[in-house]
């Protein structure tokens, strides 16, 4: 799963890596000139590419409905770069040289009589080399754009498809995605993306558990007393508004991260690093959850709404506003509270959390566990270990434990954390979510990815929840924008002597 071959520790503070090299490759971009492409997709190969990673024979095809030449297409791709990057690491040497691998071809996928043959003739008439058709288009069109390249003769034994989020829109909808797209290509080489999955503190998450022994027997109800999982962002929805609001937090983040969040954390130990052992693990605690119903909605869930507030002391509008509507249910804010009936987990919550217009920008996972069983230290307080996963934006990784304070006059006790924050302890740069999972796809490695029965499952977990907030007509409460969210978000661990972090 490491996209770095890496030289032991000497002791010095930068630590030596070195990018592999993968072979060369046609990639696709459907949905060429979106947000997606332009932001993340095309900086992120630009990036492998400056770094040695991808060959100079490989090709890179931007298409969508369109009609624009290679020449604009690279002009619109180097202005995106130039504006959404910092320009710190833009090389005009290295991007001259990137450019010479981009084109362009205009294709409408929803009109029947679309000429695919023309995406055929700008990629490498060599069969035997590796294909990727990243699909970074709504997935109404996911089937038949893999029907289009089916029947054009394009898909070969090495051709692989990344479909992005969302995969639907329920279980229903996600199981007839999947079983398209598997009518065109085998599961192994269906790659579901989330890029969350790509971020270096969610590996890390794996190597924590599973490579140190301090952590693993620890890992249960036995010295864990709840966890927390939170993806909080400061923005509103910005361009996505009429997407969100046929979508809202549920499906577009909990459904998705969130869950994927849960299931590396929560999985049993896996066989091996092999995609399928890895997934398969990932595939019972989804199928541990204990269902929400309308029974147990008003107790477990709390969904809300931002109005107007402040985010770092700008005014900012209601969600109404930033959608152009006057009236919606929809929800940008959700907590849960969650059970995973198993042996392992049996009694502790882990509780989600997830919202737009929050107080800042965060993602952690908290691992809260139990107080020691007595303490020897008389009247004097004990905080209880925690620890702190931080994926974004500072990444860390956080053991707060207890310490006596030096100098004489008793025994006093404070709470101080082991640190490992990424930018002080690595000082070369690491690839982000989106570079990382690229070559995968081109590498042919799949342990990042989800499998089509997970999507599945989640769904149908997420699915009861919907089915119970429409049976039982939960309330959709409101939460100043710059807050986290509801206070009744609040009340909900409370009531369980839990807080959130």
């Amino acid at each position: 799963m490491s996209e770095t071959q890496s030289k032991p520790d000497d002791g010095s503070s930068e630590s030596q890596s070195a990018f592999v090299p993968v072979e060369a490759f046609d990639l696709v971009v459907f949905g060429g000139t979106g947000d997606l492409a332009r932001r993340k997709l095309i900086p992120s190969l630009y990036h492998r590419f400056c770094d040695g990673q991808i060959p100079e024979n490989s090709r890179i095809v931007g298409t969508s409905r369109s009609d624009r030449s290679g020449i604009e297409y690279r002009k619109i791709i180097s202005k995106a770069y130039k504006e959404f990057s910092s320009g710190d690491d833009y090389d005009t040497s290295c991007w001259d040289d990137f450019e010479q691998m981009v084109d362009y071809v205009p294709l409408d996928v929803a009109d029947k009589d679309a000429d695919w043959k023309s995406l055929g003739k700008a990629l490498s008439k060599n069969k035997e080399r590796i294909r990727v058709f990243y699909l970074a288009v709504p997935p109404e069109l996911f089937v038949g754009i893999c029907q289009g390249l089916k029947a054009a003769g394009l898909v070969t034994k090495n051709s692989r498809v990344v479909l992005e989020k969302p995969l639907g829109t329920d279980y229903d909808s996600a199981k007839s995605i999947n079983e398209g797209v598997r009518a065109v290509f085998d599961e192994n080489r269906i790659y579901r993306i989330d890029h969350y999955l790509g971020k270096e503190t969610v590996q890390n998450l794996l190597v924590l558990r599973f490579g140190n022994i301090l952590l693993e027997p620890l890992w249960s109800n036995r010295a864990i007393d709840h966890i927390e999982i939170t993806a909080a962002e400061s923005i509103g929805v910005g361009g996505r508004g009429a997407y969100y609001d046929g979508a809202g937090a549920l499906r577009d983040m909990v459904q998705n991260h969130l869950l994927q969040l849960l299931c590396l954390t929560a999985m049993e130990t896996p066989a091996s690093l092999d995609a399928d052992d890895v997934r398969t693990e990932k595939l019972k605690v989804l199928r541990a959850l204990r269902p929400i119903t309308s029974e147990n909605a008003a107790n477990h869930t709390v969904r809300g709404q931002y109005a107007r507030g402040k985010v770092n002391d700008e005014v900012m509008a209601d969600y109404l506003t930033d959608v152009g509507v006057d009236f919606s249910e929809t929800e940008t804010f959700v907590a849960i509270k969650a059970h995973i009936d198993n042996w392992r987990w049996a009694g502790v919550p882990i509780y989600l959390r997830t919202g737009k217009r929050m107080a800042t920008r965060r993602s952690d996972i908290v691992i809260q566990f139990k107080p020691v069983p007595h303490s020897v230290f008389g009247d004097t307080h004990l905080n209880a270990n925690r620890l702190v996963i931080r994926l974004q934006p500072d990444e860390a990784v956080r053991l707060w434990l207890e310490i006596k304070e030096p100098g004489a006059g008793g025994m006093r006790l404070k709470t101080v954390p082991l640190n490992l924050t990424y930018a002080d302890n690595f000082t070369v740069r690491y690839p982000d979510a989106y570079e990382r999972l690229l070559m995968d796809v081109v590498r042919g490695n799949l342990s990042l990815f989800m499998r089509g029965d997970e999507v599945e499952a989640a769904w149908k977990w997420v699915d009861s929840i919907l089915a119970a907030w429409g049976e039982s007509e939960q309330r959709l409460e409101l939460y100043q924008a710059g807050q986290d969210g509801p206070e009744e978000a609040h009340d909900m661990l409370s009531r369980y002597g839990h807080k959130w972090v």
